[in-house]
This record gives C-alpha cells, structure tokens and sequence, in this order.
C-alpha cells in the first residue's frame, strides 16, 4: 500500500511540474540592475577621513622617540622642597614594593627596546601608507 502511495504522489509531482511554467526574465533585466547599482553607489560614496590625523601621528611618533631617548640617556634627579615634606615611607614597607628591588635592564635589553620602538613607529608608517593608498583606488 505504501508503495501504491508512493507511485500516487510520484505521478502527481510530475504532473505539477510539467504544468509549471518556467520564469524569464526581461531583455534588459541585467542592463536594469547594473543601472540601480551604479546610482545606489555613487549616492551613497563617504569620504574617508582617518581617526588620527597625520599630524598626530607625527606628534606621537616624535614624542614616543623623545622619550626612548630620555630614558636610555637618563635624567639627572632632582628634588625639590616640597617633595620632601611628603611621607612615601608606607610604599616602601608594602611587601610588594621589594619584589622587583634587585631587578635591573641591561644596555642590550634597552637598545633593543629602543630599536623595537623604532622599527615599531616605522612599520606603523607603512601600513598606514599602504591602506592609505588601498582605500584611494
């Protein structure tokens, strides 16, 4: 019976779809949607204006390398008179505090941080030339 079931539907199927007509569409049809999205695009074009500008860019770049510079050639201490007055005996008896008191950076781990920091800043440079130049075309 159920094979008798089967055929029944078997035939109706053929039967509907023999009936059904296939669409087409019109002449123009592709002409008409490239139409609808070269205006779809040229209405909605946006200016590409970059978060940082390129003289903040520079202003950071110049500023990380003034820095690399102070603390690789050192600064001199000094202290002024109102800075003694203040109390920071209670960071020095922090348990923490003493963890990393003997911890010192060699020359060659502050060069390579400095020439990291270099190579870093001119890469970033790079790339922002790069997509710079991709998102023109």
């Amino acid at each position: 019976m159920k094979e008798n079931a089967n055929k029944h539907l078997d035939n109706f199927t053929k039967k509907i779809i023999q009936k059904a007509s296939l669409e087409h569409p019109s002449i123009h049809f592709t002409s008409e949607i490239m139409s609808q999205v070269t205006t779809l695009h040229s209405n909605q074009a946006t200016v590409y204006k970059p978060l940082i500008s390129k003289k903040l860019w520079v202003l950071m770049a110049l500023g990380f390398i003034l820095l690399c510079f102070y603390f690789v050639l050192g600064a001199e201490k000094q202290e002024e008179s109102w800075f003694r007055a203040l109390d920071f005996s209670v960071l020095s008896k922090n348990k923490f505090a003493n963890v990393f008191s003997d911890f010192t950076i060699s020359e060659t781990l502050k060069y390579g941080l400095l020439f990291f920091g270099l190579m870093l800043c001119i890469q970033i440079l790079f790339l922002k030339n790069y997509f710079d130049k991709r998102l023109e075309v």
